[in-house]
């Protein structure tokens, strides 16, 4: 399978990484917006991303490695028109407009597209989606972190007089217990998670007009218990350079005569690095487009409907007979 790789952030590096492990996988071109000349990667071929539809014949599937705020909204939809792309797109409201978004341009070209793939939406979505269906009788809760969320810290570093940021998500100890007891609470967000930044701000920025843009903003912020801490840039390298993240999954629930038994189903992820996992579920689903486009699959997906063997290397038989 022939990948390209839009964007060479933390992401786009990642994914280089991850495609090294995988013998199944070859890189085509990373695609950049910076000057290729200036990019270092691992030894894979490095192209202006001005110049992407000249490779469109030569890449199977275009894993697109931008933000969620700005960036995966615009690079999706116009990269499906010519590419079989895969995203993370995490802005979990607004996942239906961007299936919308990808589908249409997906599916007027005659290509697929797989959106809001990694682990959160991701592994997470399918792991809330298996438990809810065997106890149909019970509760859900998500817990992320501790740890650096790369889209929140984007959406911050995009805030003008913002020179460099990492957000952390905390869970709330007391509300995790709870829920690992078998309890069955009803929990606010606010009431689950804290967010924490970490601000390098420009020289002269209003850092009182920062705080309240951070702390005001829809889908990331706004129904948070949001701290805003101001720091150098080289407190930020010296305490921050790290990407760690991770989480868990519960579904709570009742089975038997009138809900006699208590069950309790967790996921956990514990991640060194943010990044690099994504980029690692990136390619795996990736390996899935190609071989569902291959089959004659238009339009957009998500993990909900890729089959769990397409996600691997190997062949049924060997999954058969080492997996099941």
């Amino acid at each position: 399978m022939k990948i390209g790789i839009y964007g060479y952030g933390n992401l786009g590096k990642g994914v280089e990484y991850a495609a090294a492990q995988n013998s199944d996988v070859e890189i085509a071109g990373i695609f950049t917006k910076r000057d290729p000349a200036c990019v270092k990667s691992a030894g894979a071929p490095v192209y202006p991303a001005a110049d992407v539809l000249k490779y469109k014949d030569d890449i199977d599937v275009m894993i697109i490695c931008g933000g969620s705020a700005t960036d995966l909204p615009v690079m999706s939809p116009e990269l499906a028109k010519n590419f079989n792309i895969i995203d993370s797109f995490d802005t979990h409201a607004r996942i239906p407009e961007h299936f919308a978004n990808v589908d249409k341009a997906a599916s007027e070209s005659g290509h697929l597209g797989l959106i809001s793939c990694g682990w959160d939406p991701g592994l997470f979505s399918l792991n809330r989606l298996y438990a809810s269906a065997v106890l149909p009788d019970g509760a859900d809760y998500t817990f992320w972190g501790t740890g650096v969320s790369q889209g929140h810290s984007d959406a911050v570093r995009r805030i003008p007089g913002v020179a460099d940021a990492r957000q952390y998500t905390v869970p709330v100890d007391a509300a995790l217990e709870k829920v690992r007891s078998g309890e069955t609470p009803e929990l606010s967000t606010r009431e689950k998670h804290t967010r924490v930044c970490y601000v390098v701000a420009e020289e002269g920025a209003d850092k009182a007009l920062i705080e309240k843009t951070i702390k005001e903003m829809p889908n990331y912020f706004s129904d948070y218990d949001t701290t805003v801490h101001f720091i150098t840039a080289e407190e930020l390298a010296r305490d921050h350079s790290g990407l760690p993240h991770g989480g868990f999954v519960f579904r709570t629930g009742r089975t038997g005569l009138e809900g006699g038994h208590k069950h309790v189903i967790e996921y956990r992820l514990a991640l060194d690095s943010n990044p690099e996992f994504t980029a690692s579920v990136l390619i795996a689903y990736a390996r899935a487009v190609g071989r569902m486009y291959a089959r004659g699959r238009r339009g957009c997906v998500t993990v909900f409907d890729v089959a769990p063997a397409d996600l691997s290397p190997l062949s049924p038989e060997e999954l058969r007979a080492h997996k099941l």
